[in-house]
């Protein structure tokens, strides 16, 4: 008799263990089981250089969302960013996207101005007005071989 309950009670605990081990893998690992709490977007760019899937995307200086994937659009010969945004965060069709440096040398990250004249983007919507920064390390380049532009030497007399 005593030999059962002994087995029995750690049964009970392998089975609370392995719930734990679920839920903490779950919430950690951000896996959503019973639906997904955010949306795709797509931003088309001239040059995606740096940006990593993974990397964060930002509205108002807040992670909003992430880089899900890295392509090329071959009509337009651009590269194409694919995002997940939160569900509660509204993008508008005239939002305006920007890749941008997380200090000197940090990560890329995509940073949306999400608008609000127009109309609320859909899921799979594409934000068509983006920039991308001077690459930092081109100007670098530049001043340190002496192209970046040389003062105007003085007239001689």
């Amino acid at each position: 008799m005593k030999k059962y309950s002994i087995e029995t009670t750690v049964g009970i605990f392998v089975v609370v263990g392995l719930i734990c081990v679920g839920y903490m893998t779950v919430k950690l690992g951000k896996v959503s089981l019973l639906g997904d709490d955010t949306y795709p977007l797509y931003a088309r760019f001239a040059s995606v250089s740096g940006l990593r899937v993974g990397s964060s995307v930002e509205i108002y200086g807040i992670r909003a969302g992430s880089v899900t994937s890295l392509g090329i659009d071959q009509e337009r010969q651009m590269g194409v960013v694919g995002m997940k945004l939160d569900k509660g965060t509204k993008v508008y069709d005239d939002a305006a996207a920007t890749i941008k440096s997380a200090g000197l040398i940090g990560d890329r990250y995509v940073q949306i101005d999400p608008g609000g004249a127009g109309a609320v983007l859909k899921p799979q919507g594409i934000i068509t007005q983006t920039s991308v920064p001077a690459d930092i390390e081109d100007l670098i380049g530049k001043y340190a071989f002496g192209d970046a532009g040389k003062a105007p030497e003085k007239p001689t007399k």
